[in-house]
Parts: C-alpha cells; sequence; structure tokens
C-alpha cells in the first residue's frame, strides 16, 4: 500500500472512530424507546444536533490536522530518509541525511549518519587495498594508451562482429578527415567504441580477409595476416593489413607417463582481429606519375637512341657526301635536344615530387631560429642573432627544407655581398607568422632576389632540385625583400603559417578529463550481436548516446530552432568523454536576447555556422545503433521530430529521460531538477546551459541512477520505459 493510500485509510478510522460510537448508540437508543418516550427524545435532541454536528466536523478536523502532522513527520519523513540512505549506500557515498523532524526520527538520522560515517571508514581502508593491488594493471593500461596514441600508424581492433574496442588518435583523425561532414563537429564520428567497422569498410572484404586468416591459421603458420586494399566514399586509397588476436586455449591434463608422447599444443582461437590503415591516395597517384615519367623516358628515348646510332653509323663512312654528313649531323642534334629535353622534364617532375614528399608539423617558433642559428654558423660560419623572436609563437613547417632555404640565403649572402652578420627576427601576423633574416651591408636588386629564389639551391657541395620558390610555395607563404633605410638594413621576409600551440591543446585535454586516452574497451571482446531486441537487454549491457540541445527558446512548434547540439557516448557503464559531438547550429532567424543570457551563445557566434540540414545528419550517424538518453527528453525530442521532413531523416531508437527515471527512483523528492538530481547524487556540475555539458552531466546522472533502478527491481530496457510512463511528468508534452 502507497504512503497516500495509508493516509486516506487513517483519516477514515479516524471518522469512523469519531462517528461511529455516537451513531451506534443513538441507533440502539432509537430502536429501545417507543412511543411517548421515542418522540420525547425527540424533543429534547433536536434542537442540539446542530451544535453536536459542528463540534464533530470541527474534532474530526482537527484530528485530521494531527495525523496529517504525524503523517508528514514520519512517514514521509521516514521515506525521504529512506531515499538518502540508498543516495548513500549507492549512488552518493558522502550524502548525508539531514536531522529534522520530531526527537526519534532525529535520532535514527543521527544514527545512520555514524553508520554511514564508519562503513565510509571501512571501504576507504578496502579501497585503499584495492587501488594498490590495481596500480600494476593501471601501470599496463595507461602505458598501452600512451604506446597506441603516439602510433604514428593507423590502428583499429575489433572482436569477430566488427565491433571496435580499441583505436588509437592516428585512426580517429584519419577517419575524421575522411567523413562524408568534415565541417561539422569535426568530421563526426565514422568509428568509435562498440561502434561497427561495416560503417567504413565492406563486409566481404573483411569476411574474405578472416577466411584467409583462418585457413593461414590451420594450416599453422606461425604470423597468419591478410592484406587489401579498398577506396573510400571519398575515392581515397587505403591499404589495410588485418592481423588476429588469438586466445591461447591451455592443452587438457594427460595423465600419460613419463614415456608416453607428449600432450597436445594449446590451441589458439580467433576472438578478434587488428586492422593498420595507410592511405595510399598520394603514394598511388605519385607513383602513376612516376611509371608516366619512366615510360616516357624509355619509350620516348629508345627511338631517339636509334636514330642517333643509325647516324652514328652512316657518319663512319668515309665516302659518304657532304650534303649527307650535315643531314646525319642534324638528326644527332635534334634527337640529342629532345632527349634532353625529356630529361629536364623528368628532373622537374621528380623535383614536384620532392615538394610534396614531407608534410608541415607543428613547432615552436624559438626552436625553427635556434636550429636555423645552429645550421648556418655550422655550415656557412657567419654569426648569428636574434633579434626578436616572439616565444610563445607556434608555425607549421617542414623544418627541414626551410632551414636549407635559410642557410642557402645567408650563403648567398655571404659569398656575394660579404655579408658578416645575419638577425633573427620571427614575429606574429594574425593567422600567419612573419620570419625576417636581416642584415647590414650594400643593396640589392630585386632581379637578384628573384635569380636566388629561382635557382636550385646548392651549398657546399650539396645539392637540392628544390628552390626557395618551391620552399616557400610548399608552404603557402611569399618572401619579398625589404629595406630598413634609416638603420642602413635589409632583409627577406618570409610568410609562414601558424600552428595552435600544443600546451593549449593539452590545457583543453586535461580539461575534458582526457589526461590519457580512453579509446579502448577489452570487455567488448566477449560482446556479440544478441539474438532479442533492445527493449528485453539489461541497462548495462547498452550502448547510448546521451544529448542536450539549446535552442533559440522554449516553444518548438511556435518556430523556435535549435542552435546547438551537444552529445556523448556511454559504452559498457563508462562515460566515453572523448568520443563527443558538439557543433552550433545557424537557425537562420533572429536569437532572442533572453534565450543568450541562459545558453550564452550569441548571434555572432551563430554567423557561417553549418545549418540543421547539415549538422542533423552528421548527428544520426553519431548516434546510429545506441540508445538515446537526455533530460526532459520530450523537450529536445520534438525539436527533432519537427526535423524529420526537411532532412529525410527519424530518430527511431529507444529514448530513455533521466527526468522520468529520477521521479521514479526519488518520487518523494520536490526537484528533478537537473541541477537538483546533480546535487543529490554528489556530482559537479561543470559548463552548464552548454550543449555538450549539459550532455555530459546528464550520462554521469544516468550511471548513478541505473544502480537505484535496479534496487527496485528495474533492470531491463523495457522495464525501465514502463516505469518512467507511470510517473507524472511522463504527461508532459511538446
Amino acid at each position: 500500500m502507497s504512503a497516500r493510500a495509508r493516509f486516506i485509510f487513517a483519516v477514515v478510522v479516524l471518522l469512523l472512530l469519531m462517528t461511529g460510537p455516537f451513531l451506534l448508540t443513538a441507533l440502539i437508543v432509537w430502536v429501545e424507546t417507543e412511543g411517548e418516550g421515542r418522540q420525547l427524545l425527540i424533543d429534547v435532541l433536536s434542537p442540539h444536533l446542530a451544535l453536536g454536528t459542528v463540534l464533530t466536523a470541527v474534532g474530526f478536523a482537527a484530528g485530521v490536522g494531527v495525523v496529517r502532522n504525524l503523517f508528514r513527520q514520519y512517514v514521509q519523513g521516514l521515506l525521504r530518509m529512506s531515499e538518502h540512505l540508498r543516495l548513500m549506500i549507492g549512488a552518493n557515498r558522502g550524502f548525508r541525511v539531514q536531522i529534522e523532524g520530531p526527537p526519534e526520527v532525529q535520532a535514527l538520522a543521527a544514527s545512520a549518519n555514524e553508520l554511514a560515517s564508519q562503513r565510509d571508514a571501512l571501504m576507504s581502508d578496502v579501497e585503499a587495498q584495492i587501488a594498490r593491488a590495481k596500480e600494476s594493471v593501471e601501470l599496463e593500461k595507461n602505458r598501452l594508451a600512451a604506446l597506441m596514441s603516439e602510433l604514428t600508424q593507423s590502428v583499429v581492433v575489433c572482436n569477430l562482429d566488427g565491433r571496435v574496442l580499441l583505436y588509437n588518435n592516428r585512426a580517429r583523425a584519419q577517419f575524421r578527415a575522411l567523413s562524408e561532414a568534415p565541417g561539422v563537429a569535426g568530421g563526426g564520428e565514422l568509428i568509435g567504441l562498440g561502434r561497427s567497422i561495416y560503417g567504413v569498410l565492406e563486409r566481404n572484404l573483411i569476411a574474405h580477409a578472416l577466411d584467409t586468416i583462418q585457413q593461414r591459421l590451420r594450416r599453422g603458420v606461425a604470423q597468419a595476416q591478410a592484406n587489401f586494399v579498398t577506396a573510400t566514399r571519398a575515392g581515397q586509397l587505403l591499404r589495410v593489413q588485418m592481423a588476429p588476436v588469438l586466445a591461447v586455449a591451455p592443452a587438457a591434463d594427460s595423465d600419460a607417463g613419463e614415456n608416453d608422447a607428449p600432450p597436445p599444443a594449446a590451441e589458439r582461437t580467433l576472438t578478434g582481429f587488428i586492422l593498420m590503415f595507410d592511405n595510399i591516395t598520394r603514394d598511388f597517384e605519385d607513383e602513376s606519375r612516376r611509371d608516366q615519367m619512366l615510360h616516357g623516358l624509355t619509350e620516348g628515348n629508345r627511338a631517339a637512341l636509334a636514330n642517333v646510332r643509325a647516324a652514328a653509323d652512316m657518319l663512319e663512312y668515309a665516302d659518304l657526301p657532304d650534303e649527307m654528313q650535315v643531314r646525319f649531323r642534324k638528326v644527332v642534334r635534334d634527337e640529342v635536344a629532345a632527349m634532353s629535353q625529356r630529361l629536364d622534364q623528368a628532373a622537374n617532375e621528380f623535383a614536384d615530387s620532392l615538394k610534396a614528399r614531407w608534410e608541415l608539423e607543428d613547432m615552436l617558433g624559438a626552436d625553427l631560429i635556434a636550429a636555423a642559428q645552429q645550421r648556418v654558423d655550422a655550415r656557412v660560419g657567419v654569426p648569428t642573432k636574434i633579434e626578436e623572436v616572439d616565444e610563445a609563437l607556434w608555425v607549421k613547417v617542414d623544418s627541414f627544407s626551410l632551414i636549407q632555404a635559410i642557410t642557402y640565403l645567408a650563403k648567398r649572402l655571404s659569398d656575394e655581398f660579404e655579408v658578416r652578420e645575419v638577425r633573427f627576427r620571427l614575429t606574429p601576423a594574425g593567422r600567419r607568422a612573419h620570419l625576417d633574416l636581416i642584415w647590414s651591408g650594400q643593396a640589392m636588386s630585386t632581379e637578384t632576389v628573384m635569380s636566388w629564389e629561382l635557382e636550385p639551391m646548392q651549398i657546399e657541395g650539396e645539392s637540392s632540385p628544390l628552390t626557395v620558390r618551391d620552399v616557400i610555395n610548399r608552404h603557402g607563404g611569399e618572401m619579398w625583400l625589404e629595406r630598413e633605410k634609416v638603420r642602413h638594413r635589409a632583409f627577406f621576409r618570409i610568410l609562414l603559417p601558424t600552428a595552435t600551440p600544443q600546451e593549449q591543446v593539452e590545457a583543453d585535454t586535461y580539461l575534458r578529463g582526457e589526461s590519457r586516452p580512453e579509446y579502448y574497451d577489452f570487455d567488448l571482446f566477449a560482446w556479440s550481436e544478441k539474438s532479442h531486441g533492445l527493449e528485453d537487454r539489461r541497462l548495462t549491457e547498452l550502448s547510448y548516446t546521451v544529448f542536450d540541445t539549446e535552442t533559440t527558446g522554449l516553444n518548438p512548434s511556435g518556430g523556435d530552432e535549435i542552435i546547438q547540439i551537444g552529445a556523448t557516448r556511454i559504452l559498457n557503464g563508462k562515460l566515453l568523454r572523448s568520443e563527443s559531438f558538439e557543433q552550433l547550429v545557424d537557425p537562420e532567424r533572429p536569437l532572442a536576447a533572453e534565450s543568450a543570457k541562459i545558453h550564452g551563445i550569441t548571434s555572432e557566434m551563430l554567423r557561417g555556422q553549418p545549418t540543421i540540414d547539415k549538422v542533423l545528419p552528421a548527428f544520426h550517424a553519431f548516434a546510429a545503433d545506441t540508445v538515446l538518453i537526455a533530460h526532459n527528453a520530450a523537450f529536445d525530442m520534438r525539436f527533432l521530430q519537427l526535423k524529420e521532413a526537411q532532412t529525410g531523416l527519424r530518430f527511431d531508437q529507444p529514448v530513455i529521460d533521466t527526468l522520468l527515471l529520477s521521479a521514479v527512483v526519488h518520487p518523494n523528492q520536490e526537484s528533478h531538477r537537473l541541477e537538483a538530481i546533480a546535487e543529490r547524487l554528489g556530482l559537479t556540475i561543470v559548463g552548464r546551459h552548454t550543449a555538450l555539458g549539459d550532455a555530459i552531466v546528464t550520462a554521469e546522472v544516468f550511471l548513478k541512477l541505473v544502480p537505484l533502478l535496479a534496487e527496485k527491481g528495474i533492470h531491463t530496457l523495457r522495464e525501465a520505459r514502463e516505469a518512467a510512463e507511470q510517473s507524472y511528468y511522463a504527461r508532459i508534452k511538446y
């Protein structure tokens, strides 16, 4: 019986106790009295019935008040205490029961808090012992995470169902670059923990490679691998190497004697596979160009050499007429000139391929200048000084070729203009940086500068097919000569691209809780597709996308629009902060000042952002094959539903609302706002009223609610949704 039903029952009992004896006594007297006595009884009692009724009603009201007060202090107070105790047991160990109510309830609350403190002391001791036992395991995990994050090759590990259970930063960046929505939320997420690799690669290719590996394993091959090349939807070529993940089953025990045959070797069972990716698109194009170049050299020069050989043979005849000798000499000159032209063209093409061989890397500007100083001092012998360098400036450069160009220019200055000192200056200029090579001495013409730019670089016998112009173009920059007439100086100014400071990147990563990568979950080795539907799966077995939206207002049907979507993922009961989706959206309508005060998003921030028809497909792909979670989900889902006709996308997966689940777990609490729930569960809110910040808090709330739901016998998705639908808040519509 519920608390409300018990209160109503107590009121009814009170009514019966107050009126029942009087009515029963009156009935007995009425039955036993006859004739004139009954009439006399009526005459005596009638004038006093109104007063008696009023006194009875007043007494009943006073009794109800007393019962209600006792009910609130004892029944409801104990129910709230029970919920608080469950919070201490499961979700928020540091929570304590408030000392309130009558003395007996206060004494009980104080005793419960004392027991909780003793329990915490014991648990802290146990946790300390467990932490010491887990240190070695955690160290190995950190080593693995650090190793995988620093690998320059893209690595993805999957179980036999093709579900991703490990990937590194390189793979994440590579597949983001191959995304169909590169301008939305960093390209979205093509891969992620628990996601299917078949969303990236063809299932048939993986199946064929697995069959090949299994055949080689059956033949006893020590290193069974498979290789294949595939094309992405964006037209990129990927070379994929597949290696098996093997679980070794121990051999069965044998009772055989010493002279018997040894027991069979341990059997190797395939439990998953490792994929290593290389983008060979540029390599393939370069190889094709080289093949064409070699083909042109061989085929073109073969005929020319034959003509030269034939002409040389004819010129050996002493009696050859002069006219024929002139003709054959012309053939030799023409063919040699054609061969020379083809060789020059091949050399230029080789230089072009050399230009794109090295990728630009992020480098601290001060380190670049220090390396250039050391190189100039060692190779040119000209003293160098630093005039001005921004210590916080990062540049994106090919340091080898750029320092080679600077050294070449310093060498030319020393040899041709007898410059005895050069100075360096590196300053920011918006999104670019100015690298100045400064010297004092005689003036230089623009023609000289251009000739130096266009000649292949040569320094003390070391030559390169690249020119200074090639190096500058490789960086997407420019170079020009400037003069400081007042100080009688001149300098080469090289325009370079800047890069994001790595310290800032690391700080941002730390703030988001990514002190080490969380891109692996080996529990997924044992995970496989379930034969039954999601509704009957346990809440702890499902993968979730927890999302939130910021909008122009609170009326989706009245024209308000989404201006930001933020989401994160939960897998195997763990919050994957590293796998997130966050994108501002241009609502294509004015933004009310009142809403901007809440979420802090301004019209200037939304200008130039992608529209909802670009963002929603990327978010739909991010949330695929997962259960959606939101706080007050009816509000957010209404915005998504209103965009179905425009985008052609439906979010038809199951939806869980943490507001409703909180009402199920704590029906006696007055507030189920996200802040109130987080405070009850001992969670810290960071980034409130930003879509991603609210999504992360909602995910943490859900993880805390799962064990509390289990205490109430709610284990599966179906049970959670049915319980949520019975709550009062489930009636809210938008």
